[in-house]
């Protein structure tokens, strides 16, 4: 009996994650080709063939289907392979300049994947509320590796931790990347590379007699 449960239970998780991915790409398409804030649920189930009631139990709201959407966008694979480059990495120097390797595979994830969103919903209260959200989610993942510099004492002198923590949000804010790379036609390779030496120089206090290396 106790396979069997195992195996039902197995069996409805996968049924529900292939729900839920449905009505994500469902969401999505609609998103790209009218709008967000033009579709409603209702269209979203209809064209993910999932009925309304489990489109609300999934998500909650149209809201909640467009969190779902920035997640997976910003913080999926790319960012995840990111992230791991920084584990067990513990010198605060290194760890400043490897933010920038983080900041390119969420914001080239994002252009991947939201590009046709963002263009159809520019000026979407639904869109610029929810990336005011992911943006505080950024600003808080990125304290502890200020407090590390400031606790190993590379900080750079003058800086507080505060301002330091203003200074590298940023520098690796959404804006800084559309500038350099989609509108000044930077490669994502050339963007990583400067904001790596940037971050370093704006936050690392150079170690009398040597160069800084990011």
């Amino acid at each position: 009996m106790a396979k069997t449960r195992t195996y039902t239970s197995k069996r409805r998780e996968q049924t529900a994650l292939a729900t839920r991915s449905r009505v994500l790409d469902a969401a999505k398409a609609l998103f790209a080709r009218r709008g967000i804030d033009q579709v409603t649920i209702a269209e979203i189930g209809a064209t993910a063939a999932v009925a309304v009631s489990t489109v609300y139990g999934l998500f909650k709201s149209k809201d909640g289907i467009l969190q779902a959407i920035m997640r997976a966008a910003l913080f999926g694979d790319r960012f995840r392979a990111a992230q791991a480059v920084m584990d067990g990495v513990t010198d605060a120097e290194r760890q400043i300049a490897l933010t920038a390797n983080i900041a390119r595979a969420i914001y080239d994830s994002e252009s991947q994947e939201l590009g046709l969103i963002r263009g159809t919903s520019a000026f979407s209260p639904a869109l610029r509320k929810i990336e005011a959200e992911f943006e505080g989610i950024r600003y808080q993942m990125q304290e502890e590796r200020v407090r590390a510099l400031f606790a190993q004492a590379r900080a750079r002198r003058g800086l507080d931790v505060e301002q330091a923590r203003r200074i590298l949000w940023m520098y690796t804010s959404r804006d800084v990347y559309r500038m350099l790379v989609q509108d000044g036609g930077w490669s994502p390779q050339r963007y990583q590379e400067w904001l790596s030496r940037t971050l370093v120089e704006a936050l690392v206090e150079p170690v009398s007699g040597t160069k800084q290396q990011p």
